[in-house]
């Protein structure tokens, strides 16, 4: 007995053609109705399953999503990775995850999708030179920058809206009583870093208040250390607006250290609403991130441009919900 069904077998027992088979499985080819239905019954009998790497050597594409990530420490992350393989697989497509261990995505990295034959690909916590991200719109690759911009609008972005949120964030806690606020931005090269302080930074002016701004990198490291440090100084502010979660726990747990009162002494809120915001051991007050919204319109976007390449540039934005808890 074969230990491996091929096209011709299914042919075989079909009463078809090889070349019949072939087209019944491949995207857009002309086929009958009769036809496709005995070959999908012959196929169905024998178990027989199409391979996937020999027609992407036939069309140039597989049924492969690329997806770069930096911070897979980042708990925010690896949900998302979790809603991008749930999505695409409805549509037949597996994902190909290709971690960076740089901030910007290094040549290795695009070599590894362009030698995938990838149908797509997103890029979420990675930065990209205009440059390289040409080589994806050379290759008529759609690709998609998920809570990430360039620089310059070139490219299909989808993000939340940061000013909004961060306009949102500051009008809050002035409206609770804080003066002397503190912003601790993750690395300050991403937009999302960036916009999120721009919006804070434009209501706490028009109320004539400030804050100051301490520079972190995004993890739970980089909140505990900057935490302390702002203690050590003496500079303890009445609220601390962190630019993500994972931070703002680093944040509460140094606070905790220095019996440091939360709310009482100084407010706390985040940004993501990852899972361990909730927990009974931080409850903490967030701007929840629309990452199913999000995944959405990442998704539809990619799916119509590999059908229809057009190499469509827009920012997407989605608005994002404040999550009240007990640290503010």
């Amino acid at each position: 007995m074969k230990s491996t069904i091929n096209a011709k077998d299914v042919a075989k027992l079909a009463g078809v053609s090889q070349s019949s088979v072939s087209r019944v499985y491949f995207e857009g080819a002309k086929v009958s109705k009769k036809t496709r239905q005995k070959v999908l019954a012959a196929a169905e009998e024998l178990g027989y399953r199409p391979n996937e790497f020999a027609r992407s050597l036939i069309t140039n594409r597989t049924k492969i999503i690329g997806l770069v990530m930096k911070g897979v420490q980042n708990p925010f992350y690896p949900q998302v990775l979790t809603q991008f393989t749930a999505s695409f697989k409805k549509f037949g497509y597996s994902i190909l995850f290709v971690h960076t261990n740089s901030d910007e995505i290094q040549t290795e990295d695009i070599e590894t999708l362009l030698n995938y034959n990838v149908a797509g690909v997103v890029i979420t916590d990675a930065t990209m030179s205009l440059n390289v991200a040409e080589s994806f719109r050379a290759n008529q690759i759609p690709l998609v920058f998920f809570n990430r911009k360039l620089s310059r609008s070139n490219f299909y972005s989808v993000c939340c809206n940061n000013l909004s949120a961060g306009r949102a964030i500051a009008e809050y806690l002035i409206a609770k009583g804080s003066k002397d606020m503190a912003y601790i931005s993750g690395n300050e090269n991403t937009s999302t870093s960036q916009e999120r302080e721009e919006g804070f930074s434009e209501v706490v002016t028009q109320h004539n208040l400030n804050f100051k701004k301490y520079s972190s990198d995004y993890t739970y490291e980089g909140g505990y250390k900057t935490a302390l440090a702002i203690m050590e100084e003496e500079a303890l502010p009445s609220a601390f607006f962190v630019a993500n979660d994972i931070m703002a726990l680093g944040v509460m747990d140094a606070l905790r250290k220095k019996e440091i009162q939360v709310p009482a002494q100084v407010k706390v809120i985040g940004f993501d609403n990852i899972g361990m915001s909730s927990w009974p051991a931080y409850e903490l007050t967030t701007w929840e991130q629309p990452i199913e919204k999000m995944v959405e319109e990442t998704v539809t976007y990619l799916l119509a441009e590999m059908i229809d390449y057009t190499g469509t540039a827009e920012a997407v934005e989605v608005d994002g919900v404040f999550i009240e808890r007990k640290t503010t």
